[in-house]
């Protein structure tokens, strides 16, 4: 089946009169593949006991009605190093739980999901995160000198590989902004990270921080292969526009075992988080 775009440019000349044409654009269609949004993560202060999986399918660009939630599936992860397995229950939502979780830093765990007759499996580290030191408010460091931007000290740790993913998310924002970090250059060293809003460059409406927004700081540690899959899909989301270079599909680390080809969309990631809230003055 096609689907079309039909676009209307109006096309203004010295006269002021204007026509306009119909262009049907052919929207390729891609093949229904499984996503899982497998996110294990392990709030500090928590007993990280209760996790979630979320199976669904894709649709095409322009469904917005379909009921994609996948049930009946397996869903089971089990601690590579004690053995240990860990099943997540259906809740027939395209949700899969557990209250039995046990969270080991630096240990391999590996999942198995089977959905309509394959196998698909992923393997990932659960890594560590260090405190977050300081939340502060300031004018100095962003891009504009005259607004408000927020700032996150932590200490990396030293003499080890770091990589840190970092989400911002002002209440009554629809969206969340993604930043993701590594210690190449500050191993062991006192660090800043700052957060501000600016100018949007599509609408070029003027968003910034003032005094009572409420922001809500997501620090995590993630492995290296995680670090390589957001770097790809944040700078892919910087550059959606009419211009920008087409995003392409980007693979996670779930494999289907029984046919390679019918790859998964999604990540299975194991991290420890840091969850902070900062109200501005």
């Amino acid at each position: 089946m096609r689907n079309y775009i039909k676009i209307t440019a109006l096309l203004f000349i010295s006269s002021l009169t204007s026509c306009s044409d119909v262009i049907d654009v052919d929207v390729q269609q891609g093949p229904t593949r499984l996503v899982i949004q497998a996110s294990l993560d392990w709030e500090k202060g928590t007993n990280g006991n209760e996790q979630v999986v979320y199976l669904s399918t894709s649709t095409d660009f322009f469904d917005t009605t379909s009921n994609t939630a996948v049930t009946g599936a397996s869903v089971a992860v089990t601690n590579d190093t004690s053995g240990a397995e860990f099943i997540f229950t259906d809740q027939n939502d395209g949700s899969y739980s557990t209250t039995e979780f046990v969270p080991v830093l630096n240990q391999s765990y590996s999942m198995v999901i089977v959905h309509d007759g394959e196998t698909y499996t992923a393997q990932e580290t659960l890594m560590s995160v260090t405190d977050i030191t300081r939340l502060y408010q300031d004018r100095e460091d962003g891009f504009n000198d005259e607004e408000l931007e927020l700032h996150v000290e932590y200490t990396d740790p030293e003499d080890e590989e770091n990589y840190y993913l970092f989400k911002f998310q002002r209440e009554g924002d629809l969206l969340p902004q993604f930043e993701v970090g590594d210690d190449e250059f500050i191993n062991g060293n006192q660090v800043d990270e700052w957060f501000e809003l600016d100018e949007d460059d599509d609408t070029e409406k003027i968003d910034v921080l003032v005094p009572g927004d409420v922001v809500t700081i997501e620090m995590y540690g993630i492995s290296e292969a995680y670090f390589d899959y957001m770097d790809i899909l944040i700078d892919q989301i910087g550059g959606v526009g009419i211009f920008a270079t087409t995003p392409v599909a980007v693979k996670g680390n779930c494999i289907n075992l029984t046919n390679p080809d019918n790859y998964a969309h999604g990540y299975f990631r194991l991290t420890q988080v840091n969850r902070e809230r900062y109200t501005f003055e």
